[in-house]
C-alpha cells in the first residue's frame, strides 16, 4: 500500500534535515575539531532550534555514530564505485587531506579494536574481491586490503603533515595516484 503524499513529503523532509545536520556535523569537526562538537554547537550552526537536533540525534554519541556512518558512505562510494580507479584513488584522497578530525576519529576507532566493518561495512566485498583477483599471486587478501585501507585513511595526512608540508593538495593527489595505482598492478588489481 503507498503512503500518502504527506506522509511522503513529511519523510522526505526529515531525511533531508537529518542529511543536512550530518553534513553540518562534519563542516563543524572539520573547523573546530572533534571537542567543538555538541548538540548546542550543532544547532548553532544550522540555526535551528536545539529540539530538532535532538529529535533527530538523541545524544552527541548518536551524532557521531552518524558522522562516522556518513565518511564510511563517502569512503566506499570511492572504494566501490563506477568512477575510474583513478578517480576513485583521487576522492579518497581529497576526503582524507579535506578531513582531518574525521580521519581522527577513524584511527581512534581502528586503535581501540572497533571492528573494522562498523566503519567500512563494505570490507567482506573488499577482501573478498582482492582474494578472487589476486589470489595466484600470493597476496594474503585480508593483509592486503589492511594495508590498502590504512595507507588510503592515514597515508596523505602523514605525509602532508610529516614528510612534505610544501606540497599543494593537488600534488599531493597526483602523487598518491600514482604510487596506489602502481601497487594495485603488482597484483593485478589495476583498473581503468
Amino acid at each position: 500500500m503507498e503512503q500518502p503524499l504527506a506522509h511522503r513529503r513529511r519523510n522526505r523532509a526529515y531525511e533531508e534535515t537529518h542529511r543536512s545536520l550530518i553534513e553540518t556535523a562534519v563542516t563543524l569537526i572539520s573547523q573546530t575539531g572533534m571537542a567543538g562538537l555538541s548538540i548546542a554547537a550543532l544547532a548553532r550552526a544550522a540555526a535551528i532550534d536545539r529540539t530538532t537536533v535532538y529529535y533527530h540525534f538523541r545524544a552527541r554519541e548518536d551524532l557521531l555514530k552518524a558522522v562516522r556512518a556518513w565518511s564510511a558512505q563517502q569512503l566506499a562510494a570511492a572504494f566501490t564505485g563506477a568512477d575510474s580507479q583513478e578517480e576513485r584513488i583521487d576522492h579518497i584522497t581529497r576526503f582524507v587531506l579535506d578531513h582531518p578530525a574525521l580521519i581522527q576519529l577513524w584511527i581512534a576507532d581502528f586503535l581501540t579494536g572497533t571492528d573494522i566493518r562498523d566503519n567500512y561495512p563494505h570490507w567482506d566485498s573488499l577482501v573478498a574481491g582482492v582474494a578472487g583477483t589476486a589470489a595466484q599471486s600470493g597476496v594474503d587478501p585480508e593483509i592486503f586490503c589492511t594495508l590498502l585501507i590504512t595507507g588510503a585513511v592515514i597515508g596523505p595526512r602523514v605525509f602532508r603533515n610529516a614528510v612534505r608540508h610544501d606540497l599543494s593538495d593537488e600534488e599531493i593527489i597526483r602523487r598518491f595516484r600514482n604510487e596506489q595505482q602502481r601497487l594495485l598492478s603488482a597484483v593485478n588489481l589495476a583498473r581503468p
